[in-house]
């Protein structure tokens, strides 16, 4: 009996971690346009609740381009499934992935005038890379072992791991954390 309350208070737990991150059934809205159309003319406003939502997702910002009207964030590296306060990683899917193997996410927001001049044109784009290593990272343990045949020569400087950096290749667009962004960023332009 005491097994089988544990189990169940377990998955109780995780399934309502998931529905409060979004990645429970309750998140079946319908997804938003991209780019939305934001009713203002007040560009100060638009900037800094964009800035403010890609800190919810603790996104660092990389750059702002005030005349060309585009914010661009630094790569951040996916959450994993043990990670369930980083809202980078929208849906289970992205956890697991993110949990396998190595990826980073990439934030553009783009502001630009409606044609109409009703207000704004707010764009997401989210840019997914997966690390593609160059082999795999030898590490011996020659750095700390002794040849008797030999004299004692020092190295303070010896290589250990990877002598050459990662690499990172294009996935596309993550259309799921674009959404996410999205609805974010629709709820806090009509308050």
């Amino acid at each position: 009996m005491f097994r089988f309350s544990h189990t169940l208070l377990s998955c109780l737990l995780l399934f309502s971690g998931c529905a409060l991150n979004g990645l429970g059934p309750g998140n079946a809205a319908a997804p938003l346009t991209n780019p939305i159309l934001v009713t203002t003319n007040n560009e100060e406003l638009l900037w800094e609740r964009a800035v403010d939502v890609l800190h919810e997702f603790h996104f660092e910002i990389a750059r702002e381009n005030r005349l060309g009207k585009v914010i661009e964030t630094e790569p951040m590296v996916g959450s994993g499934v043990l990670e369930p306060w980083h809202p980078d990683s929208p849906n289970l899917a992205s956890r697991v992935e993110s949990s396998l193997q190595s990826i980073r996410r990439i934030v553009q927001v783009s502001m630009q005038p409606d044609p109409q001049q009703r207000g704004y044109m707010i764009t997401v784009a989210v840019f997914k890379e997966i690390e593609d290593l160059p082999g795999v990272a030898a590490n011996s343990p020659g750095a700390a072992t002794f040849a008797e045949s030999k004299p004692l020569q020092r190295n303070l400087d010896p290589v250990v791991g990877e002598s050459t950096p990662s690499g990172w290749v294009s996935l596309g667009r993550d259309l799921a954390l674009e959404q996410s962004i999205l609805r974010r960023l629709h709820l806090v332009y009509s308050l």
